[in-house]
């Protein structure tokens, strides 16, 4: 059975285009330029962005729910228009190709509705699909190299597209080859997916150990899209970008101290043998679960969580990133990083490259309402 579904679109761009709606901050920004391709033919009629003196100075948006926008003025702007799915069934596995557009959260709901199980999991995580693979995106167990097949790439500097496979694209905990080699080199056009009709379902992450082993697969994305809603802010209503900072990694020794400080602490071994610890418990136990400044804070019920109360400045959101980071490595000797991006008017930079331009002191700060 072959089933799809495409949609092409003629490009358009536009001129001083405001942002503040095209990221989940909801920060007050724009650009020069913006661009929305939807074919090789409208890719290839980009300007030279392999050149170097415009290669750091323009950004690829998917729906902006993982990038802040550290200025007013952002780069150039390329938000990719690739949709539609395309569904092969095979005697064993369902192949599934989808642009880069479509939504994520919609692919999985379309994929249940088909019979297609695997993505459950991941239900209710905010973006594109374009943009899943290069964060590698995951949660409850499960990560969006599991499935992957092949991602279809369009590379500036040939003006051609290229298909790697999921070894190729060099997938690793929030990490994948376009955020290293391939970085800002191309982007995404199409994702394709292989899903072994032989499912079972993972129940191994906690909130959703409770299910019984035979839950059918909208059954556990019921219970992830509840756990998710309990814990996680509505964009719309309270503008956040999800989880702010990656769960650190560290090693045997180092978390052989900690443990012994702190022996309630979550951990997570990693097959390499470093331990992965939860962010969110490490800010929550450095006080600052509900703490706000001014018109930014840290989410009442998910300390992982930074939300903007109405302030139009990425700075502000910077300058509570940089607060909570100094908090955590003073209690346990931590470093949090990111994993929202970071977008000035001279493209994407690194979170520690980034001047604090209004330090946040304790004694200044606001404290919100702690659910402890």
């Amino acid at each position: 059975m072959i089933l799809s579904f495409f949609i092409f679109m003629a490009m358009h761009s536009n001129q001083n285009y405001s942002l503040k709606s095209s990221n989940s901050f909801n920060i007050k920004a724009s650009c020069s330029r913006i661009y929305f391709p939807s074919s090789l033919a409208e890719l290839q009629q980009l300007p030279d962005l392999s050149a170097g003196n415009t290669s750091d100075k323009f950004y690829i948006l998917g729906e902006g729910s993982n990038t802040l926008f550290v200025e007013s003025q952002a780069p150039i702007i390329i938000q990719p228009k690739f949709n539609g799915i395309s569904i092969l069934e095979q005697d064993d596995r369902f192949v599934v190709t989808v642009g880069a557009a479509e939504n994520w959260h919609d692919l999985v709901c379309f994929c249940l509705e088909q019979g297609i199980y695997g993505l459950e999991n991941l239900a209710l995580i905010p973006g594109s699909v374009g943009a899943a693979p290069v964060q590698n995106i995951g949660a409850y167990g499960v990560e969006f190299a599991d499935f992957c097949q092949e991602i279809q790439w369009y590379e500036f500097a040939s003006k051609t597209l290229q298909s790697l496979t999921k070894q190729a694209c060099r997938f690793a905990y929030r990490d994948s080859i376009f955020k290293q080699e391939r970085y800002n080199k191309g982007l995404i056009t199409q994702v394709t997916f292989n899903f072994p009709k032989a499912w079972q379902a993972n129940l191994s992450y906690a909130g959703l150990d409770i299910l019984a082993k035979d839950s059918t697969a909208k059954q556990v994305m019921a219970q992830v899209i509840a756990l998710r809603s309990s814990k996680l802010p509505d964009p719309k209503e309270l503008p956040n970008a999800g989880s702010f900072f990656k769960n650190p990694i560290v090693n045997d020794a180092d978390f052989a101290q900690l443990q012994q400080k702190y022996p309630k602490i979550p951990h997570y071994p990693q097959k390499n043998g470093e331990i992965k610890l939860a962010a969110g418990w490490l800010i929550d136990q450095a006080g600052l679960k509900g703490f706000r400044h001014g018109a930014v804070g840290v989410h009442q019920q998910q300390a992982l969580v930074l939300v903007n109360y109405g302030s139009d400045l990425g700075a502000d959101i910077i300058s509570l990133a940089k607060y909570i980071q100094r908090k955590v490595a003073a209690k346990f000797s931590v470093s949090l990083i990111p994993e929202v991006r970071m977008i000035t008017h001279k493209g994407e930079r690194s979170f520690s490259s980034l001047s604090d331009s209004n330090p946040i002191e304790d004694i200044n700060s606001i404290r919100g309402n702690r659910d402890d």
